[in-house]
């Protein structure tokens, strides 16, 4: 019988085989987050085109989808074109005011299924249980993002009123849409706005879970045979919006 100090020793032994991919510490909390953010954000106005570049590269890497829109406006056609491709029709987004504007009209004239989440929480029961049912028969879930981060090709969403997890986790089909507000540099800088957003500095409400999204799902068993699809998406999409959505 393996006892606890000789599993441990083993573990020690097999890690130390191979060097660290690169170096790692613990970063430093910053004692005015909000301050951090907002100069990450005036570097970014100038610099963004190279992030946007490293992002799609990232992206790209993990199987995502990369898309690119002129504006808001443009969205739906693009989302029209994903739909038509994989032969599906129902669609579940997030709230208009999540999204920075409404687009169900225009989905639903390209042909679409489309349906929003409510504003906030249903008084019902039966309510409740209708809209899980809609999110669970969607084929394709719309949402916006929080933080694009291009070192790594991540997508951060926040959930919320108007905005639940389930949207993105549920369609077999996630496509998050974002301009270059949400864009950041790094896994470092986004570490700031985590700091900021647990500090209660936005919307009451927002963050009560934060994922982070790395390409589709992927889950492999004991023999390595790699499956997706099975906790999540099969597919991402990311739809880049040249024109910021909210001025």
């Amino acid at each position: 019988m393996t006892t606890r100090a000789e599993f441990l020793s083993r573990i020690r032994t097999e890690v130390g085989k191979t060097s660290g991919l690169f170096p790692a510490g613990t970063a430093q909390r910053p004692s005015d987050p909000r301050a951090v953010t907002e100069t990450i954000k005036r570097e970014l106005a100038e610099r963004w085109p190279h992030a946007l570049e490293r992002f799609q590269l990232e992206f790209e890497r993990v199987a995502g989808v990369f898309h690119r829109a002129a504006s808001l406006v443009a969205v739906p056609q693009v989302v029209a074109g994903i739909a038509r491709e994989r032969a599906v029709r129902r669609l579940v987004a997030w709230h208009a005011r999540e999204l920075g504007g409404d687009l169900l009209d225009s989905l639903a004239a390209r042909g679409l299924e489309p349906f929003a989440m409510p504003p906030g929480d249903l008084d019902s029961a039966a309510e409740r249980a209708e809209l899980r049912r809609r999110v669970a028969d969607a084929e394709l879930g719309l949402t916006g993002v929080d933080l694009a981060i291009a070192e790594t090709g991540t997508l951060v969403l926040r959930s919320g009123a108007g905005r639940p997890r389930s949207t993105s986790l549920l369609p077999a089909c996630h496509i998050a849409v974002f301009d270059r507000t949400a864009l950041i540099e790094s896994l470092g800088q986004a570490g700031v706005f985590l700091e900021l957003w647990n500090r209660g500095a936005h919307e009451d409400g927002v963050g009560a879970v934060t994922s982070f999204i790395t390409g589709p799902s992927r889950t492999a068993d004991i023999e390595l045979t790699l499956t997706r699809g099975v906790h999540g998406p099969k597919e991402v999409h990311a739809i880049f919006v040249d024109q910021v959505i909210r001025g």
